[in-house]
């Protein structure tokens, strides 16, 4: 087959996919259809590879989606209950970075994975800075995404379960979400700072600077009001579909043979991990007065778009909980590569 043709079935099949998983109401579906294609495309031997500056592009885009949600609200949010907030996400950093070390000494999977892949939260982003960092990407991602699956599941559970408890949410303040509304403004300066962020940051050397820089000028336009930062879908899509398709196509059998064997292992670590984060809803509920759905959900290890859903059917305190995820995503990408880091060199030669 020919590369065109094959970009053009791999293309169909991410598309296919992407609505039966977005259909079954699984997380990170526009992402996880190219990835899932990708991958039996790598390891059906497929030629075909995603060049690495559309990539980066993707993964400034994906800064923009991001920097979206940094609101006046998400701050004033922040101002008012950023005791219980640093608390809960200081002790979820804390969690997996402890499960994510004594599952690279004891694991299955080396240890530059499983450094990358333990973090909690920003799957996607931590799947972009895994490849940036020259680690396999490809596990990391299983990683990731099998601990999402695990925290909607036990999430969605648990919600049933506390739903009485829950206070009502507040009405007026919403979730942030990208929009596919036509504003030629705000989609001339989203894409002026996904593609110029992307670039200066590869340019400047900055680690993962293809996310962080468009991160960051984005969040400054976005919460000052001067220009909303706001990715319609299409560009989401596109950009998902390149960091899928840039990930599983470099998949091969041996990979996806050593990502199942170490499946068990896995599922553990992603339980201890939303087990141990529950001890910090414990403490929210103690000494803040948080209702115990609200506390449960703010602290879940990841799933930001899933935990809003699902705290919006079950009366939850939604953008308490919206604002303590995104401060956890945003503490996980400034502090992923240091403890990524720490764990690779205090697990040298796993």
């Amino acid at each position: 087959m020919s590369k065109a043709a094959s970009w053009l079935l791999l293309a169909a099949l991410s598309l296919a996919v992407s609505r039966l998983l977005q259909a079954g109401g699984v997380p990170g579906a526009i992402l996880l259809g190219p990835m899932l294609c990708g991958m039996a495309f790598g390891v059906g031997g497929a030629k075909v590879r995603l060049p690495r500056p559309l990539f980066v592009m993707g993964q400034g885009v994906l800064g923009c989606l991001i920097a979206h949600s940094i609101t006046a609200t998400f701050l004033g949010q922040i101002a008012q209950s950023w005791p219980g907030m640093a608390l809960s996400v200081a002790a979820t950093v804390v969690a997996s970075g402890l499960v994510g070390w004594v599952l690279a000494r004891y694991g299955l999977l080396p240890a530059s994975s499983v450094a990358w892949g333990a973090s909690p939260g920003a799957a996607s982003a931590q799947v972009a800075m895994a490849a940036e960092n020259g680690a396999d990407a490809r596990l990391v991602a299983f990683m990731q995404y099998l601990r999402v699956i695990c925290v909607v599941a036990t999430a969605s559970l648990v919600s049933t379960w506390l739903a009485g408890a829950a206070a009502p949410a507040p009405n007026g303040v919403p979730v942030p979400v990208a929009s596919d509304a036509l504003d030629p403004l705000g989609l001339a300066v989203t894409l002026a700072v996904a593609l110029g962020g992307s670039w200066l940051g590869q340019r400047l050397r900055v680690p993962t600077g293809g996310l962080l820089v468009p991160l960051v000028i984005g969040a400054v336009l976005n919460a000052t009001g001067f220009v909303p930062i706001s990715p319609p879908d299409w560009l989401l899509v596109a950009a998902y579909a390149g960091i899928g398709w840039y990930i599983g196509l470099q998949f091969e059998r041996e990979t996806l043979l050593r990502s199942l064997a170490a499946v068990p292992q896995l599922l553990l670590a992603s339980f201890a991990v939303i087990a141990l984060c529950s001890v910090s809803a414990w403490l929210l509920t103690r000494f803040e007065g948080t209702d115990p759905l609200t506390a449960f959900l703010a602290t879940t290890p990841g799933g930001i778009d899933s935990v809003a859903v699902i705290a919006l059917h079950g009366g939850a305190d939604t953008p308490y909980i919206v604002a303590v995820q995104t401060l956890r995503l945003l503490v996980v990408l400034v502090t992923g590569g240091p403890i990524a880091r720490w764990i690779i060199r205090t697990n040298a030669g796993r």
